[in-house]
């Protein structure tokens, strides 16, 4: 081969190379470029939902310890008045009879009173313990932690305004109702307690609350309901149908009326809710961007393998 041939060779081998380093330099500083081009909206969004998704996680876990501490001070509770080995109606009489001679309680009100859900006040103030709502509220609560499915039963009036609170509690495979404030489990003429399709008969409902000093006759059961969410107005039908849908017999589940009944248990579920949310929109906007906008970003495994190994590194560099 001559002289010539090879500086031809080189001539044109040259701009193939020139070409090959400028492709290899374009795909090296390809994603630094890139994510200095990453839109504002996308930044931010970025920003947002991280902040908002390490704000909710912190919220959870202190919603997490206010349940478990809440459920402690119950099993206090229970384990008081409530006998571990007893039949359930034994168990429900056990907390009725609380209810109604416990030991002294506050005569007032809490200052926060809006209604009151919260099972630490409605223990504790005497009036709450009058009033059906917070009464049954209590009951429940003392039910639930002694091992009773128990929920809530609103009586209605025809312009569905709730008249009554009741609660309902599954023994022998039947919901029998016991109402609280009157601290009674409401009975036929043969001395069984009564289902709330029972008390929808005038004859037995009569029966069974005669006996009863101050008894609205009002307090009927022909129109109850177990949750009203139609309090939320304009959103309350098709939240009812997508919940029918999604969870069937939701409305009748004693979790339910338990997440109504105990604020921080619901404050946990909204909160474990909102963070499997945040966690789904955080996967959805790393997706976007990487597909649409060739963007890039470490994952939260590899961060953390990074600064694991940085740590260990650290006394060896000491050492040194």
């Amino acid at each position: 081969m001559t002289r010539g041939d090879i500086q031809g060779t080189d001539q044109t081998a040259m701009p193939l190379l020139r070409r090959t380093g400028d492709s290899e330099a374009s795909q090296v500083q390809g994603p630094s470029t890139q994510n200095r081009a990453v839109p504002v909206f996308y930044r931010a969004a970025w920003i947002s939902v991280n902040a908002l998704l390490a704000l909710s996680i912190l919220l959870t876990i202190y919603f997490i310890f206010w349940e478990y501490s809440t459920r402690r001070y119950l099993e206090g509770f229970s384990d008081a008045i409530v006998p571990a080995t007893a039949a359930p109606e034994e168990k429900i009489a056990g907390i009725l009879n609380w209810m109604q001679h416990g030991p002294a309680r506050r005569a007032s009100v809490p200052d926060d009173f809006i209604p009151n859900r919260n099972p630490t006040d409605t223990l504790n103030y005497e009036a709450l313990l009058r009033v059906c709502g917070t009464a049954t509220n209590a009951f429940i609560n003392l039910a639930e932690i002694g091992g009773m499915p128990t929920r809530r039963l609103l009586l209605l009036d025809s312009r569905d305004l709730t008249k009554h609170v009741v609660a309902e509690v599954l023994v022998d495979g039947r919901w029998i109702v016991v109402d609280a404030t009157f601290r009674v489990i409401l009975r036929g003429p043969d001395g069984q307690p009564l289902t709330r399709e029972q008390l929808a008969n005038p004859e037995l409902f009569a029966e069974a609350t005669k006996g009863i000093d101050k008894y609205d006759p009002n307090y009927t059961y022909d129109h109850t309901s177990h949750i009203r969410v139609e309090r939320l107005g304009f959103f309350a039908p098709a939240l009812r149908e997508v919940l029918d849908h999604v969870v069937p017999g939701w409305e009748n589940s004693p979790i339910t009326s338990a997440l109504v009944e105990r604020e921080s248990l619901a404050a946990t579920f909204a909160g474990i809710i909102l963070v499997l949310f945040l966690s789904l929109s955080r996967i959805s906007l790393r997706w976007f961007g990487e597909k649409r906008l060739g963007v890039r970003r470490a994952r939260v495994r590899t961060q953390i393998a990074k600064a694991y190994a940085t740590f260990l590194e650290l006394p060896n560099k000491r050492n040194l």
